[in-house]
């Protein structure tokens, strides 16, 4: 796993938890009259992932995932949202090894975090926390370097500067079965945060590395929007990304 050639790294395990937020594993909704209504085979809902999310591989599959976004600007209504790559939380749901960006909108100010989180334990900053601001564009990679040591890597390629973690599994392993690129509906004291108004976030150079050599984008992965009584997202694929957009 290389680093970056310049800016900033952070100490392992020098980050502050985030007792604000922590995710999820992916929660699936039961969807037969919503899928039926879409005509799209690889779509279903989800109350607080919005994306694409590979979940037909097998243990061992996945070792490494990454993906480049645009830091939104976040609009109202109030609440906040996350964008983020991972691996498992679905199919495999006692651990995700995951990094990325939240941003809260609330009545006209707007705050970032970047973290990153080995669930079932809580988001962390990074040891060397770096600025980000709307427009900067962001790269994303988690890297398995076994199923219980890993590594997150967050990367501002607007300024050069960067902030990277080496990760103990705080409990459960990784099942390296599940891939993903995601903007959640994240949760605060046990609940749902209300969702933002997010815009539309794109994954670009946004791919999943197999142990077997292989490369996947999120092209042909299944797709998951948020539903909270009404349909908030629409996600589409394409080679080499996948583009969430707020509804």
């Amino acid at each position: 796993f290389a680093a970056p050639s310049s800016g900033l790294v952070a100490t392992p395990g020098g980050g502050k938890p985030l007792a604000n937020r922590q995710g999820k594993p992916l929660q699936r909704l039961k969807n037969t009259d919503l899928s039926a209504a879409t005509n799209v085979s690889n779509i279903a809902y989800s109350s607080n992932w919005a994306g694409a999310v590979w979940d037909t591989y097998p243990s061992g599959s996945f070792y490494k995932v990454t993906g480049t976004f645009t830091v939104p600007t976040p609009t109202a209504p109030n609440g906040c949202a996350s964008i983020w790559v991972g691996i498992d939380g679905d199919t495999c749901g006692t651990a995700i090894l995951q990094t990325g960006i939240d941003f809260c909108y609330s009545n006209g100010a707007i705050s970032y975090d970047t973290w990153w989180e080995w669930f079932p334990y809580a988001a962390f900053e990074y040891g060397a926390p770096i600025a980000i601001a709307p427009g900067n564009v962001i790269r994303v990679t988690v890297q398995a370097t076994s199923t219980t040591t890993g590594i997150a890597l967050l990367e501002n390629l607007s300024t050069g500067q960067y902030e990277e973690e080496s990760i103990s599994a705080p409990s459960y392993p990784l099942c390296e079965a599940n891939a993903e690129w995601i903007v959640e509906d994240f949760s605060s004291g046990g609940s749902l945060v209300p969702l933002c108004n997010f815009g539309t976030v794109t994954f670009t150079n946004a791919y999943a590395y197999l142990n077997n050599g292989g490369v996947l984008s999120p092209l042909g992965a299944d797709i998951f929007d948020i539903y909270q009584g009404s349909v908030l997202t629409s996600v589409s694929e394409f080679s080499g990304g996948v583009t969430i957009q707020y509804i």
